[in-house]
């Protein structure tokens, strides 16, 4: 048996029970990211969901980062997935999830005590108060969910970087005026992460059990399209090439399974050729490739955040597609597969 193998069949056993779908509050469709995060999708989320099938059992999203996707999905409760298992490798954004999800009262009032005495601070009060929650041990879940949203509003670009030994090590930003405690939308997420399956795997290992009718998002750390853009530091490893490659196989393995996959990535000449390299019933071959426009907002000069291509990938026709953005706007201006790749920086997922 292959690691591979191991790993799903690890997964298979704990994710078997089925979801029962529970009756979301009304303020969920109201729920947007609760966190800033590198390389998210709320600039994108409207063509991305328009491109999303029109019929969802249960949606997965392996890399869920700041869950763009996942909130913009629920914004129209007729359309919303049945069912969610949303993962991440970071063991810490998992815990905000549960935190957010099960214990928002408890979170609400630590962030409102690490909220008033930072914002009444000057400039060099501020600055010690995060580099001495930044060196902080967390105690208890609540605590590092607050801790974690805390250094997130006020580090520098809303960078998650850790080092090797796994430590957040970002730099303080200089914000006026951080939110960093935003009730009401953390009260609306807690309403549309009720009754979500949350795990921490492999993403090999999380999409071990979707089936036909499921729908899977994959926004993975992406491709660097230079040297000098290359991310390594969303966890205590990287995503090599290897594991681009390791993803592929599980988007076909999926492919295989009748389950529908969107996937974002770079629109590096790699990634491009990884997914047109099969023969298959779309122009590209197995897959359908499209790219659309991002800004790029994860360099330290506001010069160099403009806007480049990124990649989706679709295993599925047109017509299985919503082709319409919320509030009965026409479709997205999401462009035919490009030729010419231009720089700029991935994503931490």
């Amino acid at each position: 048996m292959t690691a591979g193998d191991q790993r799903r069949s690890a997964a298979i056993h704990a994710a078997r029970a089925r979801q029962t779908p529970r009756t979301r509050r009304p303020e969920a469709a109201l729920a947007r990211p609760f966190l800033k995060w590198a390389g998210g999708k709320q600039q994108l989320v409207a063509e991305l969901v328009a491109r999303a099938p029109r019929s969802i059992e249960t949606y997965y999203e392996p890399f869920i980062g700041g869950g763009a996707m996942f909130f913009a999905l629920l914004a129209d409760p007729a359309l919303a997935p049945k069912r969610t298992v949303l993962n991440d490798l970071n063991r810490d954004l998992v815990t905000v999830y549960e935190v957010v999800r099960d214990e928002v009262d408890a979170l609400v009032a630590r962030l409102e005590a690490l909220q008033g005495p930072y914002l009444a601070a000057d400039a060099e009060g501020r600055n010690a108060r995060y580099y001495a929650e930044r060196e902080r041990q967390p105690e208890g879940p609540v605590d590092l969910a607050a801790r974690f949203i805390f250094l997130n509003k006020t580090c520098f670009n809303g960078l998650y970087r850790v080092n090797r030994q796994g430590i957040f090590n970002v730099p303080h930003g200089k914000y006026r005026q951080p939110r960093i405690l935003d009730e009401a939308n953390l009260r609306a997420a807690s309403a549309a992460l009720a009754g979500v399956r949350l795990t921490h795997a492999d993403f090999e290992a999380a999409l071990a059990t979707p089936k036909r009718g499921d729908f899977v998002y994959l926004d993975p750390p992406f491709e660097p399209l230079s040297a000098t853009s290359s991310f390594t530091g969303y966890t205590e490893g990287s995503f090599s090439r290897t594991e681009q490659r390791r993803l592929k196989l599980v988007v076909d393995d999926l492919t295989e399974r009748g389950v529908h996959v969107l996937l974002s990535n770079s629109a590096h000449d790699y990634i491009r050729g990884l997914y047109s390299a099969d023969r298959g019933p779309f122009a590209e071959g197995r897959y359908r490739i499209d790219s659309t426009h991002a800004r790029r907002a994860i360099n330290s000069r506001g010069d160099k955040r403009g806007p480049v291509d990124e990649l989706v990938v679709l295993n599925y026709p047109p017509e299985v597609e919503r082709r319409e953005l919320p509030g009965g706007e026409p479709g997205p201006a999401i462009r035919p597969r490009l030729h010419h790749a231009s720089d700029g920086a991935p994503h931490p997922g």
